[in-house]
């Protein structure tokens, strides 16, 4: 079981990554799902993920999640302890003139949403 995003009705694996989903569509610039967190979560934006996802998880319907694992796909070739060039959040700044993780001008509104980004998502035994 899963739960839908109540904004989209896009399906989650679970609490943690609904809360996810939510904050960075947010944080992208729709307005629709920012309004919800807004209405919802007040103060959503300085909540870490664990805080979020049990505030979140109480206005979501659960619905079926199908669930693949790595056996059950021909892609048994990758690890995930490994960093993947070009990841989402990679710690170096972006390059001038190219679009895409790693690179690009950022505008300032898009460089604090990413910065707001990496800090929801900072695991907790890297900012101790």
């Amino acid at each position: 079981m899963g739960y839908a995003c109540p904004v989209c009705e896009t399906p989650q694996a679970d609490a943690h990554h609904l809360a996810n989903h939510l904050a960075f569509t947010a944080l992208l610039g729709d307005d629709d799902h920012e309004a919800w967190l807004d209405e919802h979560t007040p103060g959503w934006d300085e909540a870490g993920e664990d805080e979020l996802a049990e505030r979140v998880v109480e206005a979501a319907k659960e619905v079926e999640f199908p669930q693949v694992f790595e056996d059950t796909t021909d892609d048994d070739h990758h690890d995930h302890d490994e960093p993947r060039p070009g990841e989402l959040f990679d710690d170096e700044p972006p390059m001038a003139g190219s679009r895409g993780p790693g690179g690009g001008d950022l505008d300032a509104e898009t460089a604090e949403a990413l910065r707001k980004a990496r800090e929801l998502t900072r695991d907790d035994d890297e900012s101790e």
